[in-house]
């Protein structure tokens, strides 16, 4: 009968490779460490990670609501502008300064000037 390679031989040692070879109860509990410290690990990971699409979720809420929030008041200036324009319009018809044909050259009044032109100045009792 052969008996295996003689202990501390080469071939002995290739034989009881760390995955072949019994474990002590230290490298039991070694991996049972290991795996309980990954397994807390890759808790805290998915944690954060949620963590941070629920962050970001919040995030595009609000930038919604801003969103919608300017988008009303985009409506309302532009509404805002579209009637000014009119009464601007309007007012150009029956203006006396832009009638007048000596106002022809300046279109604005002379800042120097301390009365206003009579178009813009409330009406005197």
């Amino acid at each position: 009968m052969s008996q295996g390679p003689p202990a501390g031989s080469v071939l002995q040692r290739s034989v009881a490779a760390p995955g072949n070879q019994p474990q002590s109860p230290e490298d039991d509990d070694r991996k049972v460490r290991r795996r309980e410290k990954n397994r807390v690990a890759a808790q805290r990971s998915r944690k954060k990670q949620t963590q941070r699409a629920d962050k970001l979720h919040e995030e595009y809420e609000c930038l919604e609501q801003e969103n919608a929030v300017l988008r009303r008041e985009i409506s309302k200036l532009t509404e805002e502008l579209r009637h000014l324009s009119e009464a601007l319009k309007e007012h150009e018809k029956m203006c006396p300064l832009l009638l007048c044909p000596m106002n022809f050259v300046q279109v604005r009044p002379d800042p120097v000037v301390s009365s206003p032109p009579a178009c813009l100045s409330p009406p005197q009792p």
